[in-house]
């Protein structure tokens, strides 16, 4: 089954790793983040070899989006963001994984400082 792991955050400037630009990761040493990094990458080669990753990407600043609503029969366009939060979409993971307990096992390691990872599986069309 596959499942989108998608990492809110809002770093100030928007830059990625996104948890060294927010102010809990600005409070880490470098060498808390050179482990985090570390364990990271462990993760995704992990995740590479056995399967499990299909992609991932980051996300650029969401004042730079466009958002489309459906309005009256047609659809408009306005500049981003799309919502007044804290957190931001900064991008996601798209894995496939045996079991929902898999699944939740990786995301738990996706949530960083100042950064938040939500679990959805994708929709079974039937």
């Amino acid at each position: 089954m596959k499942y989108l792991i998608l990492i809110h955050s809002n770093p100030k400037p928007w830059a990625h790793p996104t948890s060294r630009f927010t102010d809990e990761g600005r409070a880490l040493s470098v060498a808390e983040h050179e482990e985090g990094d570390r364990k990271f990458d462990v993760l995704l080669g992990e995740l590479s070899a056995n399967g499990e990753l299909v992609t991932a990407e980051a996300l650029a600043d969401p004042a730079s989006a466009t958002v489309y609503r459906w309005r009256s029969g047609d659809s408009l366009a306005s500049e981003g963001p799309y919502a007044e939060t804290q957190e931001h979409l900064a991008g996601f993971f798209l894995i496939d994984c045996a079991t929902r307990d898999r699944a939740e096992e990786i995301a738990a390691q996706f949530a960083g400082p100042g950064s938040i990872a939500e679990l959805r599986p994708a929709y079974v069309w039937e």
